[in-house]
């Protein structure tokens, strides 16, 4: 066991031999972090939460209480094979967040950036990986091998298909049920979700150069009012690659997408 002296252990909680937890850790009451789990500096842990197996979490975190991360995933193939959960730094989970870690079908570990913030009662499957400064609303789940990209966002009650892909700057409104990949920057909702425009107070959209979002609605019109061909649409972004970067984000989701793409 290593536990910095700078770290704050709640006196009826239960931290297992074999911890690592950092300086200016801090463990609520009635918690369990089991053997194997490594903390970083900074993080907090809400009361009540259990933390268990090969869980490695970055510095500056917080956990709400009641968090659940590291479980045994709920994939029927699953025996107790030593996978993973990587948590980076400075993310917010809400209370009642399960993090379930991977398969060795899939990746062996599940894999959460930088600077997320999900609200209450949010599930992360197995194999999932999200990006940096995504936002997942209460009571939404994303099911096992999700793909949710920098900057992209879910609203409350959502529900995710397992392996779909939610690209860099997705917006997906409130009580929807997404069973393809969703392109970049594209707003969709409803059940099935469908496209309904341009995500165009994204973070990332606005960072761009105007030349880069008009090339966005562009394509956006060429995916759906003209309802071109995936393969005609990949065509021209290849025409378009050496003058405009945000390609890259295009041909990185057709490179990984399998389901299709919401219609």
């Amino acid at each position: 066991m290593s536990i910095s002296p700078l770290a704050r252990v709640a006196s009826n909680s239960i931290v297992e031999p074999g911890v690592v937890l950092g300086a200016h850790v801090s463990i609520g009451p009635f918690c369990v972090i089991s053997a194997g789990v490594v903390i970083g500096e900074g993080t907090v842990v809400g009361a009540y939460s259990v933390i268990n197996g090969l869980t490695t979490i970055g510095c500056d975190n917080t956990f709400g209480q009641f968090s659940s991360i590291g479980e045994a995933n709920q994939d029927l193939k699953y025996a107790a094979e030593p996978t993973t959960v990587v948590i980076g730094d400075r993310n917010q989970i809400g209370k009642n967040t399960t993090i379930h870690r991977g398969t060795i079908q899939g990746l062996s570990t599940t894999l959460i950036g930088n600077d997320n913030r999900f609200l209450n009662c949010v599930h992360v499957g197995h194999d999932c990986v999200v990006g940096n400064g995504t936002l997942i609303g209460d009571n939404s789940g994303l099911a096992g091998h999700v793909e949710l990209d920098d900057d992209a966002q879910i609203g409350f009650m959502c529900a995710i298909h397992q392996f779909c892909i939610l690209a860099s700057g997705v917006k997906i409104l409130d009580q929807s049920a997404v069973v393809q990949d969703v392109p970049p920057f594209v707003t969709a909702g409803g059940n099935r979700a469908v496209p309904l425009g341009i995500n165009i107070g994204s973070k990332a959209f606005q960072a761009l150069e105007p030349e880069q979002q008009d090339l966005i609605h562009i394509l956006y019109e060429r995916f759906y009012n003209q309802a071109l061909a995936i393969e005609e649409v990949k065509r021209s972004l290849k025409i378009l690659e050496s003058d405009y970067p945000v390609i890259g984000l295009y041909d990185r989701f057709f490179a990984r997408s399998a389901r299709g793409i919401v219609r």
